[in-house]
């Protein structure tokens, strides 16, 4: 609970407003109206409404507020309050437009971070004098990144070398009424000397005299909030010493010759430098744990940070662990991240308002993805448009840093700008439309997860006929990678499904993700995955398919994660409910699954006749790709035994098989056990005393599994080969083996074999 103290933040009477805004949402709140009620009864829009309570609209005209003031039934006094503060308002914007030239602000005492910035900034600024518009540094970044404070802090350093001036304009280019640029070249000329009756009356002739003017002088014109590269051009300098910063949260990519520096995120161990720093007034000790879980919470936001760092040094007496729990509530966040008029909210919002409406639709539907990152094509399924109208609307929100791209085509949300447009979407479309976009959205992930997958099916591959609105896969590979890419988001979509009770959806979804999750067998989810086909096939009453569930949970427990005595527990639920619907293949699975967990255990004679009865069964049901995952676990039971020769003959017997094109197995199949074959080949020959011949073995099979992407297999191949090549002498082959080995270990998540490896490497120099 916040100290009573703190509470008047929450609960400020009627009578001290600080602004039109509160004073409009606390009378609709005291009148319990919502924005539609209150716009229905005034004639005032919902969206208008919103942006008064939200300050965008601080000053707006008589005839409106009294219109407000009649639909809130308000008494003289406090009608009056509210027309005195709105006329307040629009003096304050009318002043703002009138002059954006102004004093160099002050720079905050505890600026924190950007040296590398702000020592790039000033070798820029003493280089040499270079022509056209070179002269100038262009710093973009989203909302909230501090690209004003950043300017203003490098102004100051760089003072002393520009003794003629240094000139701060404000372009107001996210405003309603940009600056014009004829506005600023007057303002700009009358600050370096210009007389009224000098003044050029063309805005081409105030050009050239202000760029004659800078010529001759060492100016810094700070150009702060810029909206477009019209705005800008006329106002750079044109050579000579005079440099120009220039703010903007646009790319302004049509700008040439300008040096671009575009701010991010402040790194964790900064951000909690920058809290601590605002929190150092306080005058009490908070603990580190709750400074850096803040940090977190505001994602390296300059500006979110000084609002959470703001709010505690006026409440002298609020534990900053407190704020943590207000902070830790996704669905308050943003509204918790103000203080008075600093609001991450607004800033957020001033980049919203300047886009297109089709483009503002996207963005707020975006909050709808399961996890950060996405690309154009589940754009444009939440946008309802086509994926080259996504592109552009993507580009848009990329160029006003609402999203951040990445050369792979793929686009994310910063969390709080993620909050911002999650709390747009349900201003702004009814809940029985998000239900349809979430219902959709779950559709499409969820058909090409199940399509991507089925390119590893031995009896699917291709799909003959894809449905239309599907991205385009051309081969496995192309499935394999949108797989991967995309898994947090068709993982999302798999337990949205599950939770609403589509079980024919989770099912065939999970079953198409047999053989592909042999493919990506370190991957953290699976057993999510095959738990929620489990379920969905329980649900469905249809045993044979949840025992194909439970032999893949069985897989699960028995590779990833190496716990065979779970793996035979599964594999007797799988047996029983197999055998009770006469599902042969799923018993054929589960002796193959309890065959690998005893071999784990040690029961090598028990793990033989599992491997042998699921070996003929597959063989007997014509099953070539299963009865090859058979033969080689029965060379390996040999391997374990020390029959090495045995092994090795059973290994090769399984080489040719995979190898024959009249033997009937699937090629995606034979691809993907014929590195795992050969691995297996080179292991037995190095015990058998053949190790320049085993070397050669596992030195293609690696190669062959970093292009078939099989980390787990890899690392313990080269780990095996590190060995043997210690063994003949090669001490520099064998300690780069080995630490090969432990970076993909490490890859994988298995710290204990990276650690291990890396040990070795280093007890090989």
């Amino acid at each position: 609970m916040e100290p009573p103290a703190a509470q008047h933040d929450e609960e400020r009477p009627i009578t001290a407003p600080s602004s039109f805004a509160e004073l409009l949402r606390l009378h609709r709140h005291a009148a319990r109206l919502t924005l539609e009620r209150l716009a229905e009864a005034s004639g005032v829009s919902a969206r208008t409404l919103s942006d008064m309570e939200r300050g965008r609209s601080s000053g707006p005209q008589h005839r409106t507020v009294a219109a407000l003031a009649q639909a809130l039934s308000l008494g003289e006094d406090d009608r009056q309050q509210l027309i005195d503060l709105a006329r307040e308002g629009r003096l304050r914007d009318h002043w703002t437009r009138a002059s954006g030239l102004r004093e160099l602000p002050r720079s905050v005492d505890d600026f924190t971070g950007r040296a590398a910035e702000l020592a790039w900034a000033d070798d820029f600024v003493h280089a040499g004098d270079a022509p056209g518009a070179a002269g100038v540094v262009l710093i973009t970044g989203a909302a909230g990144l501090g690209k004003t404070t950043f300017a203003v802090r490098a102004a100051h350093v760089l003072r002393p070398s520009f003794p003629d001036g240094v000139f701060f304009v404000d372009l107001a280019g996210m405003s309603v009424q940009p600056l014009t640029v004829d506005d600023v070249l007057t303002q700009l000329l009358r600050a370096l000397g210009t007389a009224e009756r000098h003044m050029p009356h063309d805005t081409l002739e105030r050009d050239s005299l202000y760029r004659s003017l800078l010529r001759d002088r060492r100016v810094l014109v700070v150009l702060d909030n810029a909206g477009s590269e019209e705005q800008i051009r006329p106002l750079l300098p044109g050579g000579g010493p005079s440099r120009a910063l220039v703010t903007s949260r646009r790319l302004l990519a049509g700008l040439e010759g300008v040096h671009r520096l575009s701010l991010g995120p402040l790194p964790p161990v900064e951000a909690a430098e920058l809290l601590t720093g605002i929190l150092g007034r306080r005058g009490s000790a908070d603990g580190g744990a709750a400074i850096s879980k803040l940090a977190q919470f505001c994602g390296g936001l300059p500006l979110a940070l000084r609002i959470v760092g703001n709010r505690l040094v006026s409440r002298p007496g609020w534990p900053a662990a407190e704020f943590v729990s207000r902070l830790a509530d996704e669905e308050r966040r943003l509204e918790q991240l103000r203080a008075r008029d600093l609001k991450i909210a607004t800033a957020f919002g001033m980049s919203y308002d300047q886009l297109a409406a089709s483009a503002r639709r996207v963005f707020r539907r975006l909050a709808l993805v399961p996890s950060r990152d996405f690309d154009a094509a589940l754009a444009a399924v939440l946008g309802g448009i086509s994926v080259g109208d996504a592109w552009d609307a993507l580009d848009e929100l990329v160029d006003l840093g609402l999203l951040e791209d990445s050369t792979s085509g793929r686009y994310r949300f910063h969390d709080l700008v993620r909050l911002f447009a999650r709390d747009r979407l349900h201003a702004e479309e009814v809940a029985a439309d998000r239900d349809a976009l979430t219902g959709r959205m779950t559709s499409w992930l969820l058909r090409m997860a199940t399509t991507a997958g089925r390119w590893f099916e031995p009896a699917h591959g291709r799909p003959d006929r894809p449905d239309a609105d599907l991205a385009g896969l051309s081969s496995p590979e192309e499935a394999d990678h949108w797989l991967r890419v995309n898994a947090d988001n068709w993982l999302g979509a798999l337990r949205y499904a599950a939770s609403s009770g589509q079980h024919s959806v989770v099912l065939d979804c999970a079953e198409s993700m047999h053989w592909f999750s042999d493919r990506w067998m370190h991957a953290p989810h699976w057993h999510e995955v095959f738990t929620l086909g489990a379920e969905a096939a329980a649900a469905l009453g249809d045993p044979a398919r949840q025992a194909t569930q439970l032999n893949l949970l069985a897989w699960v427990h028995l590779v990833p994660r190496d716990d065979p005595e779970t793996t035979l527990r599964y594999t007797a639920q799988a047996m029983d409910l197999a055998t009770r619907s006469g599902a042969t293949a799923q018993i054929a699975w589960a002796h193959h699954n309890a065959g690998g967990a005893l071999r784990r255990l040690g029961r090598l004679d028990e793990a033989t006749a599992s491997e042998t009865q699921a070996a003929e069964m597959f063989k007997a049901n014509d099953d070539i790709d299963a009865y090859c995952q058979c033969l080689g676990a029965l060379g390996t039971c040999l391997r374990d035994a020390g029959h090495y020769a045995e092994a090795l003959e059973q290994y090769l017997d399984l080489w040719g098989l995979l190898n024959d094109d009249r033997s009937g197995i699937t090629p995606s199949i034979a691809a993907f056990t014929r590195p795992i074959a050969l691995a297996r080949v080179g292991e037995c020959l190095g015990s058998l005393g053949h190790r320049t011949e085993a070397i050669i073995k596992l030195t293609e099979a690696i190669s062959l599994m970093e292009q078939a992407q099989l980390p787990v297999p890899q690392a313990r191949s080269l780990e095996t080969l590190a060995a043997l090549l210690a063994d003949e002498g090669r001490t520099g082959e064998s300690r780069h083996s080995y630490a090969r080995a432990a970076e993909v270990y490490e890859a994988i998540g298995d710290a204990e074999a990276s650690g291990r490896c890396h040990d070795l490497a280093t007890a090989a120099r």
